[in-house]
């Protein structure tokens, strides 16, 4: 019986230490933009592609 007492206790200084956690980066604003990762992961190529295509004509 004390080894499920340990482990709740346990389970709650993880759990209170991730919540920590999670707000430290809430306040960094690490969360703020979710927009623009999802529209640089369509582009990442084609911007890739175009730079190389840019410095073969600049050396030309």
């Amino acid at each position: 019986m004390e080894v499920i007492f340990l482990l709740i206790a346990i389970s709650l200084l993880m759990a209170s230490f991730f919540l920590w956690l999670f707000f430290k980066a809430m306040k960094a604003g690490q969360f703020d933009d979710d927009y623009t990762p999802s529209v640089r992961i369509l582009f990442e190529n084609k911007v890739k592609k175009e730079n190389k295509k840019n410095q073969t004509n600049k050396s030309k």
